[in-house]
């Protein structure tokens, strides 16, 4: 990643005087025994404060990681899950560095792969450690479910996971009950009991209420933290708070919006206009929010909200950046697209421009989509997307690229060219296609270079060898050398189109010429798949050492960079198997190529699979076992 926001990581400081829960916390730490803690409730009902709280006392190190709609990217949220531990690690840690390698491969390893690398670093420290991600009802993306499932079902025995949420994750829950590997609070467990309400009043709200008057806000709010939280701040300053209790009804989120128009209208106006413009923004700085209000008391005014209690959080300890309690954020953005819905573009449009000014250009770009800034986004992109697509970063800048309409895209000839290559690889060919045409035009060799190296991918679908071959001879004389991965794939494609027309020797060249620039890119992945080619070649060829050694050597290589239990390193040992066979020395052999199907088979990558299994049948035809 080019940026950690380091502010996900850290735990959110408790407010000065909050209510203590010995109960919540006794039941968390009895669990810590088990693989996943789930805090599932929905807003307002002190989830992140119970684990704040229960983390301030636990005797082991806390990695936190706040989620937000960003981290529905595989890549990154592995990542960030990558920082947050690193944290608690340490300076000197490692963990995960050669991870985060092979995220940032143009064509990253499977997700099992990568999270059998990341499992491996996580087993080699003894250190027991507690991560946090919070907020976790924002992934809707089945990826990142499905890493998250993996990481549980092989998680070492000192790390535990807490995840808080407003609803039930697609984890296998249920598996987990069953196995008694799961701690659970709800909604029921998290609500104040009377005696919480109490103290809640009267010692953090500073009200002085009878014993009745408690009661029965207790019971209109059904120990919802957060209606509580309201109702005091509507009572402050009115002399029959009996009467104002008992007009309190109807469901949570009828009294949340009843309370919410009590609160704000007695807020001066001008922190009503400032909560209004800043309604648009996920975190807040002072800066920031200067520049949507036009104001020069930013600063000031967020800590004058957190010190009115007035459903802020502060993000780090030295209280520079903030966030609205989601609801409340929520709430906010509803009441400004009913008032004013014409300042929103413009809010996000100034977001947009301060977030590139001071360098955050990912956010930057969220902001001009909001606001539908097209041309803004379109610019902003550009400066990143080569950068975003090198660290594998596909899923955000599909996004990105699919949020611009066509012409955005289309006037812009290096994101048609990302974006054609994205949607080839999505299998979309007619969408690439078009990308592709509108590309064309352009002088730059380079460019040219690049279009022409997704065309010999196509060629390869369409079973259009000549085409493969024209187009892979074309991308090589326009890219430039610097450009070594494009150069890459380039001879890949190339390679493969000599070897399906039986020109063993020219796609040997090719091959060779494949590993070359990729070794000059730096791309430990590229340099893995062009080798794969190179074994294969010299095995066609009968230089039966050379493939070995080169297999050998490449393993290691693999082992190396994390990606020794990848379907890639599988590959080479299963060609190793097919040239010791054919050496007769079957046994080893047979063990290598076994070996090299068990990982391909963890992978998700069906073409190298399937190689591997022809790799296997060839051996057992060798050993001469028919059956096999």
């Amino acid at each position: 990643m080019e940026h950690v926001l380091t502010t996900k990581l850290y735990i959110p400081p408790a407010r000065p005087a909050i209510v203590s829960r010995p109960r919540l916390i006794a039941g968390l730490n009895a669990g810590l025994h088990r693989k996943l803690t789930l805090i599932s409730a929905p807003a307002g009902f002190g989830k992140t404060t119970v684990i704040r709280a229960w983390a301030a006392g636990c005797a082991c190190p806390v990695a936190w990681l706040s989620l937000d709609a960003g981290d529905n990217d595989p890549a990154r949220f592995l990542a960030y899950v990558i920082a947050a531990l690193n944290r608690v690690a340490g300076s000197e840690s490692h963990m995960g560095s050669s991870v985060l390698g092979m995220l940032q491969a143009p064509q990253s390893p499977p997700t099992e792969a990568i999270l059998t690398a990341l499992i491996n670093d996580i087993a080699a420290s003894t250190d027991r450690t507690i991560l946090v991600l919070d907020d976790y009802h924002v992934i809707e993306a089945s990826p990142v479910d499905a890493a998250l499932t993996f990481l549980l079902d092989h998680l070492p025995p000192h790390l535990h996971l807490v995840i808080a949420t407003r609803f039930d994750p697609h984890l296998p829950l249920a598996r987990l009950r069953a196995q008694g590997q799961l701690t659970e609070l709800r909604a029921a467990d998290l609500r104040f009991t009377p005696d919480e309400a109490a103290r809640f009043l009267t010692e953090v709200m500073g009200l002085d209420l009878a014993a009745d008057d408690i009661a029965a806000l207790e019971a209109r709010t059904e120990g919802w933290i957060t209606g509580l939280h309201l109702a005091a701040l509507s009572l402050q300053g009115h002399k029959d708070v009996s009467r104002r209790i008992a007009s309190f009804s109807g469901s949570h989120r009828f009294v949340l919006d009843y309370l919410i128009e009590e609160v704000l209208e007695q807020q001066p106006e001008p922190i009503q206009m400032f909560l209004l413009h800043t309604a648009v923004l996920d975190r807040l700085t002072g800066a920031l929010c200067d520049a949507l209000t036009d104001q020069a008391n930013g600063q000031a005014t967020l800590e004058w909200l957190e010190h009115a209690n007035l459903f802020i959080i502060a993000l780090d300890d030295e209280r520079r950046w903030y966030r609205y309690h989601h609801l409340f954020a929520d709430l906010l953005h509803q009441r400004l697209q009913q008032a004013h819905p014409e300042w929103v573009p413009a809010l996000h449009r100034r977001a947009s421009t301060w977030y590139a000014q001071h360098g955050f250009t990912d956010a930057a770009i969220e902001h001009a989509l909001r606001a539908q800034d097209d041309a803004e986004a379109a610019r902003l992109l550009e400066t990143v997307a080569e950068a975003t697509w090198g660290r594998g970063e596909h899923t955000r800048l599909s996004r990105w690229l699919d949020g611009l309409p066509a012409e955005a895209v289309f006037a812009r000839p290096d994101l048609c060219i990302l974006h054609a290559w994205l949607l080839f690889a999505g299998g979309q060919p007619e969408a690439a296609e078009r990308r592709l045409q509108a590309a064309e035009s352009t002088p730059e060799m380079r460019l040219q270079g690049r279009v022409a190296v997704i065309r010999a991918f196509l060629a390869s679908f369409r079973d259009d060898v000549p085409g493969m071959i024209q187009h892979a001879r074309h991308a090589l004389a326009c890219l430039p050398a610097e450009d070594g991965t494009w150069r890459g794939t380039a001879a890949i494609a190339l390679g493969d189109a000599y070897g399906l027309t039986g020109a063993i020797d020219a796609a040997y060249q090719a091959r060779l010429e494949a590993v070359k620039a990729s070794n000059a890119a730096g791309n430990a992945y590229m340099i893995l798949i062009a080798h794969i080619k190179l074994a294969t070649t010299l095995r066609q060829q009968g230089q039966l050492q050379e493939a070995i050694a080169t297999c050998r050597q490449q393993f290691q290589f693999a082992q190396e960079c994390g990606m020794a239990h990848t379907a890639t390193a599988g590959c080479f040992l299963a060609i190793c198997g097919e040239a010791l066979a054919e050496r007769n020395d079957l046994e080893e052999a047979l063990q290598q190529v076994r070996n090299g199907v068990a990982l391909a088979e963890r992978g998700g990558d069906v073409v190298t699979l399937v190689w591997s299994y022809l790799c296997l049948l060839r051996v057992c035809f060798s050993r001469g076992d028919m059956a096999d």
